[in-house]
């Protein structure tokens, strides 16, 4: 016979204004599900994306930094990510959106500093957070208020697990290349769904527009108008995903003029049009993220 004793006081991780609390729970891989989560971020809520196969790179912030299996990025709230590229390179995840999360020392609904690296190495944890994950897509699978109970409590254990991992193997983020690619993309995040084009970019930012767009290719990897043009999709996709809205009132808001340019472009990026993207996701086809 084995015992095993907690030989150590228990100090719950979560309590007070710290608690946490699973949204959604996705499962993506590009074998099953091509359709790529165009740029975008979110406000209230953390996601935690486990890599379980496939190497790419993603555009975090304004970097591209490379993923591999086993690594876990966490996008804290406001976060700008693009995820485009793992449709392409075989790449599969498990993605947990989380809030309520208060740590101590760090601003609401952030799990990491903003000013530290958000790709970390599970390294052995990482498969007992890969069945953990398993775990938690088969308990809401199968449906009712006792099952979301469990998946919520394992989704504090899935956060216990990997908090010393944040510590651990924190790094610094790697700093913008250019400050003035910076200012470009804050200019281009808060005018997206403005009806702008280079020559308007470019007065605004006092520069000529051949220098701003090889200053921001430089730095983002896109050029201004198709970052624009990610800008607008990924948000098209999270109001597909969180509001009722039609699709011509969600082509208004991002930017377009006409519905059917809108599912033009829609269909362009994400491979299949807005109407059949927003049906997939809510009849368990395709993870949200």
């Amino acid at each position: 016979m084995l015992q095993c004793y907690v030989r150590n006081v228990y100090e719950p991780p979560f309590q007070g204004e710290n608690c946490p609390r699973l949204l959604y729970f996705g499962e993506t891989d590009a074998a099953v599900d091509p359709s790529p989560r165009v740029m975008h971020s979110h406000d209230d809520f953390v996601e935690i994306i486990l890599i379980r196969s496939g190497s790419c790179e993603y555009l975090i912030g304004s970097r591209w930094q490379d993923v591999h299996p086993g690594d876990l990025i966490v996008y804290n709230s406001g976060i700008l990510h693009d995820e485009g590229c793992w449709a392409e390179r075989g790449v599969s995840t498990f993605c947990l959106a989380i809030s309520g999360l208060h740590p101590p020392g760090l601003r609401e609904n952030a799990l990491v500093p903003d000013g530290v690296s958000p790709v970390f190495a599970c390294g052995e944890a990482f498969p007992e957070l890969e069945q953990l994950c398993g775990i938690i897509r088969d308990a809401l699978s199968s449906g009712g208020r006792s099952m979301e109970a469990y998946a919520q409590l394992l989704t504090e254990a899935f956060l216990a697990r990997v908090l010393p991992l944040l510590s651990r193997t924190a790094e610094p983020a790697p700093e913008p290349e250019s400050v003035l690619g910076a200012r470009i993309k804050d200019y281009l995040d808060r005018h997206y769904a403005e009806e702008i084009g280079m020559p308007e970019i470019a007065e605004a930012l006092h520069m000529s527009a051949p220098y701003l767009s090889h200053v921001f290719k430089s730095m983002c990897g896109y050029s201004p108008m198709k970052y624009l043009l990610r800008r607008r999709i990924g948000e098209a996709q999270t109001l597909l995903l969180t509001t009722d809205l039609s699709i011509s009132e969600i082509g208004e808001r991002v930017g377009y003029e006409t519905t059917s340019y809108f599912s033009a472009q829609f269909t362009r990026y994400v491979g299949v049009s807005p109407k059949v993207y927003r049906k997939k996701q809510f009849s368990g086809q395709g993870g949200a993220s």
